[in-house]
């Protein structure tokens, strides 16, 4: 390739990755320290965590990102928070590698997924000049310039070229990390509920993902309401348990358009944001603050199951379903998940020796390392892409004595 330094982390049977992502909610950047391993025999990487950690957001920072996914913002604005969040993105990189116990001269690179600001999988069919679109922002010249690792980011971009809706993106990891011999559906309760179906011995046409309703943004959006922004959460469900589920309320929220559509789907503020939440609060306000945050609770679960059943399980036998994400910590959620998805076992995808609240930075450190090595990370049978794409650009550090390649920064 005419870089020698290239060349030799290419040559490396094993590539230290941070993976680095921002979800939904906006709570922070998750960041994991991955070293992953070229294919063994089945031709997938291994991987081995090396360290995690949660960086959160201040408070103002958040709010801001928030805004940004859901009010018109001007471009000058939008342009400075995403510098704003490659500091914070490099940030949390250093504070990732110092909790390994390493180095940042010990990574190899850093996967970046980003924070998103807006997605629309399907364009608006009204208007012919309309485009399926993504936007995920945190510049990536920072990270790479105050770290000095080489950074590949803007993952999206090229399923869109392809077609897709360039999302779910955490099946590829799923297909690494849970692919087994029984069937699996594997759960991310994130700001929104997705899961990629794990048919027993599976191979990457046999995947298949989509997302299927709100985990924990219309939950943590009504704490936020009901507290005037105290609370961020509810915290073990705390809220949830107190309250009872409205079942009129309930059914209405099942009727969802989004929620019985039937796959590929993607959604996120766009779908289950603000608007969203100011909908259920006008036609539902005079329920107990307590009793709307439990039959959201509901929701997200039964949304979860109704998919399942409508369609996953008329064709696949399903054994277990394995969940991860910030949902998983609320008891509350995850005893209506059991319930509904019975006779399914329910397990935490830290049983498999993963974090849950790691699992979407990991996923981002193997993706990093797909593009690196040429892999297509997409599936299309998951986005609905024409072609599995390589995915990413990249981003050089400033070049020092050698250690990088002499190609000027920029992606």
């Amino acid at each position: 390739m005419g870089w020698p330094w290239l060349d030799a982390l290419l040559a490396r049977p094993v590539k230290r990755i941070i993976g680095l992502i921002s979800g939904t909610s906006a709570d922070g950047i998750a960041t994991a320290v991955a070293d992953v391993a070229d294919g063994a025999a089945d031709g997938f990487p291994r991987v081995t965590l090396r360290g995690f950690v949660s960086h959160p957001f201040p408070e103002e920072v958040r709010a801001r990102v928030l805004r940004a996914c859901v009010e018109p913002l001007t471009t000058q604005a939008l342009a400075s928070l995403s510098y704003l969040l490659g500091e914070l993105f490099a940030d949390a990189a250093r504070e990732a590698v110092r909790t390994a116990g390493i180095g940042l001269e010990d990574v190899d690179l850093i996967a970046s997924h980003g924070q998103t600001v807006a997605h629309v999988g399907v364009p608006d069919s009204a208007d012919r000049w309309a485009r399926a679109a993504t936007m995920q922002i945190a510049e990536p010249a920072v990270i790479a310039a105050r770290t000095g690792r080489p950074v590949i980011a803007d993952f999206r971009a090229a399923d869109i070229a392809a077609g897709g809706q360039a999302a779910p993106f955490v099946p590829y990891a799923d297909l690494m990390l849970l692919g087994g011999p029984v069937g699996r559906i594997a759960l991310n309760l994130g700001g929104i509920a997705n899961f990629t179906v794990l048919p027993p011995n599976p191979r990457r046409d046999d995947v298949y993902a989509f997302d299927c309703g709100p985990a924990n943004m219309v939950i943590d959006g009504l704490v936020r309401h009901f507290t005037g922004g105290a609370e961020r959460f509810d915290r073990d469900g705390r809220r949830a348990a107190r309250g009872h589920v409205r079942e009129d309320v309930l059914a209405a929220l099942m009727r969802d358009p989004f929620v019985t559509a039937a796959p590929p789907k993607t959604a996120g503020h766009e779908q289950f944001g603000q608007a969203f939440l100011r909908t259920l609060l006008s036609r539902w306000g005079d329920v107990p603050p307590d009793d709307l945050i439990a039959t959201a609770t509901a929701f997200s679960a039964d949304a979860v199951a109704w998919n399942i059943a409508q369609y996953v399980t008329p064709s696949h036998t399903v054994d277990e379903l394995v969940a991860s994400g910030g949902g998983t910590h609320n008891p509350v959620l995850m005893d209506r998940l059991a319930r509904a998805v019975a006779p399914i076992r329910v397990r935490r995808i830290d049983e498999f020796g993963v974090p849950g609240d790691a699992k979407e930075a990991l996923a981002f450190a193997l993706l990093g390392h797909a593009s690196l090595v040429g892999r297509p990370g997409a599936l299309p049978r998951v986005t609905g892409a024409r072609y599995a794409a390589v995915l990413g650009t990249w981003t050089w550090p400033p070049a020092a004595a050698g250690d990088a390649p002499t190609r000027p920064a920029g992606r």
